[in-house]
């Protein structure tokens, strides 16, 4: 584990978002990720990637907002990555320690240690992580730590057009936010509120969000969970189920080949 530097993240204001997804692409440009198939619509809304995976590290969510009486409708949009969470139910999870965290107090996964067991994908409470199809191992948004070791921002945050998303320390964006949000709510949008800037959400995100609705209304978790106990017990279960069978079958083949040697040589003194 690296020691910690200071602490980076980004602010991702959905106030300023307008969907048009050039975080996407630098996203896909900077990190050398396969293209997506022809567009097509997913039949949600006007979004075209559907959801974080091993390919798609960034996504922007296309949330059409409908009053309860259909009178009313307007578009609410979500630059979705990894949270890069200060107690990261990823790590917690992973066998190999392949999932660390960095000088910069990033979430980041050694694809050399990775073993691609996917015990992360059900660790984290957000379905951030997946399989690549290239790689073989977990992949997610590394907050671009090539990019941060030589004093550079995150392409994304780079690319943003309207400035939705904000990278720094941490400390800081938070001060920024919590005024951006005081500025909203006395100008009328009175359901802006922060999520994640605080320690009551996994301890704190380092990605963290402006919101102009409740969590679920961007497919958010209103109270994220680390995993249970439970899981963690079953995942060691199955690790020494593995072990024993691995155990049993070296006896085996053993016992098969001293018994092989003891009849060769039988024949060879009949012989």
């Amino acid at each position: 584990m690296s020691q910690i530097e200071s602490s980076k993240g980004m602010f991702i204001d959905t106030t300023l978002c307008h969907g048009c997804k050039a975080c996407e692409v630098a996203c896909k440009s900077w990190n050398e990720l396969p293209a997506n198939s022809a567009p097509s619509l997913t039949g949600n809304s006007y979004d075209n990637t559907g959801k974080l995976d091993g390919e798609n590290w960034r996504h922007v969510k296309f949330i059409e907002d409908i009053s309860d009486d259909r009178t009313d409708s307007r578009w609410l949009f979500l630059s979705d990555s990894c949270k890069h969470c200060q107690l990261a139910g990823c790590m917690t999870v992973c066998p190999t320690n392949a999932i660390i965290r960095t000088e910069f107090d990033t979430v980041y996964i050694d694809h050399d240690t990775c073993i691609g067991c996917k015990y992360c994908i059900t660790g984290c409470p957000f379905g951030v992580i997946e399989i690549g199809h290239l790689s073989g191992t977990a992949e997610k948004c590394t907050l671009c730590y090539d990019r941060l070791q030589v004093g550079q921002q995150p392409a994304c945050a780079q690319a943003c057009p309207t400035d939705c998303i904000e990278f720094g320390d941490v400390p800081d964006l938070v001060a920024m936010a919590k005024q951006r949000e005081q500025f909203l709510q006395s100008t009328g949008n009175y359901k802006a509120e922060l999520y994640g800037a605080d320690k009551k959400i996994l301890g704190g995100l380092n990605v963290f969000y402006m919101l102009e609705d409740k969590p679920e209304k961007y497919g958010l978790p209103s109270d994220p969970q680390l995993p249970q106990k439970s899981m963690l017990g079953g995942y060691w279960s199955s690790v020494f189920s593995l072990f024993a069978v691995g155990l049993v079958s070296l006896l085996s083949f053993r016992s098969y080949r001293e018994r092989k040697f003891a009849e060769e040589e039988e024949t060879t003194k009949g012989a």
